[in-house]
């Protein structure tokens, strides 16, 4: 009894934490590029300042996720009513940004499935 306790516990944390909010859409590198140069979007590149000046897409943001009060100011200036497009290098931060501006009360967060590193390819 307490194996499968155990075991039920694992599996109901394992899948509560792998639900997006429905306010965020991780979206393939096509998507992603079709939907930020078919008009004027909020596009962020969630990096590090080095990591920005090494390389970006056009007409993006810098705005560090692991600068927490910085982050919070910076996308407090962004219309939450607006669509919010976000990136990182790989994808593993910009999903957290996403489910921080979700917190935040942003209606439409998209991210950049793989990152950067899939927009180079």
């Amino acid at each position: 009894m307490k194996k499968i306790l155990i075991t039920m516990s694992i599996i109901s944390y394992l899948f509560g934490c792998a639900q997006q909010p429905e306010t965020i859409k991780i979206l393939e590198k096509q998507a992603f590029k079709k939907a930020i140069e078919s008009k004027k979007v909020q596009l962020v590149d969630v990096r590090t300042a080095t990591e920005y000046n090494s390389g970006h897409i056009k007409t993006a943001k810098n705005i560090d996720v692991f600068k927490i009060s910085k982050f919070t100011e910076e996308f407090n200036k962004l219309d939450k009513n607006q669509p919010v497009y976000v990136y990182c290098r790989s994808g593993k931060r910009s999903n957290s940004a996403a489910k921080k501006l979700d917190k935040m009360g942003f209606k439409e967060i998209y991210d950049l499935k793989g990152g950067y590193l899939n927009w180079i390819k």
